[in-house]
């Protein structure tokens, strides 16, 4: 596996303002029109930082078709979850 190296961290602002947009998507969406529905630019490799991070921590989903918000933090789904059988 081929490391990159990362010419610039995002700051919190940022993260921020990607998590906003998948949150109000409700919807796939792909990294243009992402970056479209975005207030301001940004480079093509701070987005995929940010994208990275977020998969990693469980709240998206990166596939082919595109980026889907999945992060619910219910505390009734999170006691569903625990308290589930699994078959």
């Amino acid at each position: 596996m081929q490391k990159t190296e990362i010419i610039h961290y995002p700051n919190l602002k940022t993260v921020l303002m990607v998590e906003d947009a998948l949150k109000d998507a409700n919807e796939l969406m792909t990294r243009e029109q992402l970056k479209k529905k975005l207030p301001v630019k940004i480079m093509h490799q701070t987005l995929n930082v940010i994208l990275k991070y977020l998969e990693d921590s469980g709240k998206i989903i990166d596939g082919r078709k595109g980026i889907l918000w999945i992060y619910n933090p219910s505390p009734k789904l999170d006691k569903a979850i625990k308290e589930g059988v699994e078959l």
